[in-house]
C-alpha cells in the first residue's frame, strides 16, 4: 500500500482512530495515588525504560514475524503476555490492540499479517496492542525503526494529552516534556530495535504502575481504562 512517507506519521499521530483516547498510559492511576504535574516528566522517563522498551520491542519483533511466510505473532504473543503479568494491563493493550487490528482490516483485510491475528491469541487473550502494531506496520510499510519510534512517541503524546484532563495546566508544558525525554526516547528505541526474539524481549516490570493499575482497575468512576 502506498503512503508516500506518511505511514510514520500516520502511526505516531494521537488522532488515528484505534480507540487511544481512552488510554492514559498509566497517568490517571498515578494521579489517583497522589502524583502531581511536577513529577510528569519523571514518569515519563521511567515508563520509557519499563513498559514502553517492552512494547516497542515487542512491535518489532511483530513486524519482522508479519515479513515471514508464514506469519506466525504466537511466540511474541506469549512473551509480551508473560511480561504483562497485571491483568487489567493486558485487558487494556488487548482492547487497544482491537482498535488498531480493526484498522489493518479495513486497509488490507486480506493481507496475509492481518489475516494472521485471529490464530494470534489464546483462548483468553486476544492480540495486544504491539502485536497488532506489527502487522499494521507491515501495511504501512515502516521500517524497525519507524514503528520503534511511533510507540514511543505514542507513548509520550498519551501522557501529555491525558494530562489536559488530569492535571491542567499550560499545555505548552506538553512540548517541553516530550523534549526533554527525547535521549530517553532514543534509548529506547535503539534497545527495542536491537532485540531479536521474543525470548530475548525486555521484562521490564514498573512495581508502581503495575500496582496502581490493579487498583485502578476497581475504582468505579474512572476517565481511562487504564
Amino acid at each position: 500500500m502506498p503512503t508516500s512517507g506518511l505511514a510514520p506519521l500516520l502511526l505516531a499521530d494521537g488522532r488515528l482512530p484505534v480507540g487511544a483516547y481512552t488510554y492514559s498510559a498509566g497517568l490517571e492511576p498515578a494521579v489517583a495515588a497522589g502524583l502531581t504535574r511536577d513529577r510528569i516528566p519523571a514518569l515519563l522517563r521511567a515508563r520509557l525504560h519499563t513498559t514502553t522498551v517492552t512494547e516497542a520491542a515487542a512491535a518489532v519483533l511483530a513486524l519482522r514475524a508479519a515479513r515471514r511466510d508464514p506469519v506466525d505473532y504466537a511466540p511474541v504473543q506469549r512473551a509480551l503476555a508473560a511480561r504483562t503479568p497485571v491483568a487489567p494491563m493486558r485487558a487494556a493493550s488487548a482492547t487497544l490492540g482491537r482498535g488498531v487490528h480493526r484498522l489493518a482490516r479495513r486497509l488490507a483485510p486480506g493481507h496475509p499479517a492481518v489475516t494472521a491475528l485471529t490464530t494470534a491469541h489464546t483462548p483468553s487473550l486476544r492480540p495486544l496492542r504491539p502485536v497488532t502494531l506489527g502487522a499494521l506496520g507491515v501495511v504501512l510499510d515502516v521500517s524497525d525503526e519507524e514503528l520503534a519510534y511511533g510507540v514511543v512517541y505514542d507513548e509520550l503524546q498519551t501522557v501529555a494529552a491525558a494530562a489536559l484532563k488530569l492535571l491542567p495546566g499550560d499545555p505548552l508544558d506538553s512540548v517541553a516534556w516530550i523534549l526533554a525525554a527525547g535521549p530517553d526516547a532514543a534509548a529506547a528505541v535503539a534497545e527495542a530495535v536491537a532485540v531479536r526474539t521474543p525470548d530475548g524481549l525486555p521484562a521490564r516490570a514498573g512495581l508502581l504502575t503495575e500496582e496502581w493499575a490493579l487498583e485502578h482497575d476497581r475504582r468505579e468512576r474512572r476517565l481511562f481504562l487504564a
